[in-house]
Formats: structure tokens, sequence, C-alpha cells
């Protein structure tokens, strides 16, 4: 599972994952959506991959949206690394086998995404998300007197709920749709549980 020695196969999925991602992100900004849908390719990374390639590939994707169209991507970086950390041990440790799991693990990850992009929210933004549905309910907050924090962390948890969610249940239906050879070919480096 923590394998540094990266097959030449891992090696390929990173770039993939990556366009996965910055499509993803630049679709959901393009057309407006109240979700960001920046880290499905980081998700499947991380199903196929493990803990080491998911973190990889989210991270990379977010220096590189950051060298191009946002700046403030570099900061969500450490977001990014822990969805792969994440997904990649639950992966491991079986939570991939069905969609109840799947969900589980987006739950999961919408706890991971908002207490770790809370912080940055704080340090960067005031405490909002930039998101018109999170930023909504932070001003009502604050308004009845919630700390920043608290009404930074609903902020953006009331934003991660839905995009984490659609993002692990997307991840999960493409990675049970590619073929058991494809999938196969990283049980080198990770096992897969099937029940």
């Amino acid at each position: 599972m923590w394998s540094f020695r990266l097959s030449t196969i891992a090696l390929v999925l990173i770039p993939v994952a990556i366009g996965i991602n910055y499509i993803g992100k630049l679709i959901a900004s393009l057309l407006k959506l109240p979700l960001w849908l920046d880290s499905i390719g980081t998700v499947l990374a991380a199903m196929l991959g493990g803990p080491i390639i998911g973190a990889l590939s989210g991270v990379i994707n977010n220096i590189i949206y950051g060298l191009t169209l946002d700046p403030i991507s570099f900061a969500y970086a450490v977001t990014s690394l822990f969805i792969g950390l994440v997904v990649g041990i639950l992966a491991y440790k079986g939570w991939i086998t069905n969609v109840g799991k799947a969900l589980g693990i987006g739950i999961i990850i919408v706890i991971v995404s908002a207490v770790v992009s809370t912080p940055l929210n704080i340090i960067f933004w005031g405490g909002q998300t930039g998101n018109i549905w999170g930023d909504a309910l932070y001003t009502a907050a604050i308004a009845h007197g919630f700390p920043t924090w608290l009404s930074s962390f609903l902020d953006e948890i009331i934003v991660d709920i839905p995009d984490k969610i659609i993002t692990v249940l997307i991840s999960y239906f493409i990675f049970r749709g590619l073929p058991k050879t494809f999938v196969n070919s990283y049980r080198n480096q990770y096992e897969i549980e099937e029940i």
C-alpha cells in the first residue's frame, strides 16, 4: 500500500488522473456549478493505485491548476493530498466492493476535506469558500453570532457534501466499469478485496 517503487502503469495513471481532475474543475467553473468536481481523478487513482498514487495525482493537479488558472489552488494541494491518502487506504481495506461502502468513503472524504480546508478558507478567504451556497450559509451563521471557524466549517461542509459524494460515486462507477484485467494490473502494488 505504501510502496514508493512505482510501476510504469502507476506512473501513467498520474497524468490521466490529473487530466480528469483538471477537466472536472474546468467544467464546474465554466458552468458555474455549485460544486468543484476537481477530485474525480484523484479518487480514481487512489482506488486503482493506492494512497501514494492518489496523493501525487491530487497534489500535482493543484500545482498545475495553480500555475495555469487559479494561483490559490496551490494552498489546497494539502486537501488533495489527504483525499488521495484516505481514499487509497480505505480502498486497500476493501471499501470499494459495493456502492454502500463507496458512499461511506464519500462521507469520510466530506469530513476530511472540510477539516483540512476550513483553516485554508479562513486564511485566504476570511472563512468563505467562494461558492454561492456555502457563502450564503457562512453569512447567515456570522449574522447569528456563530464564530468564524464554525461558520467557515459549515460553509465548507455544505459544499463538500454533494461535491465529494458525487465525486466518489462517479469514481467508483468508473472503477467498477473498468476491465478486470486492467484493474488486476495494479494488484502487484496493491490488493483489492472482492466480495
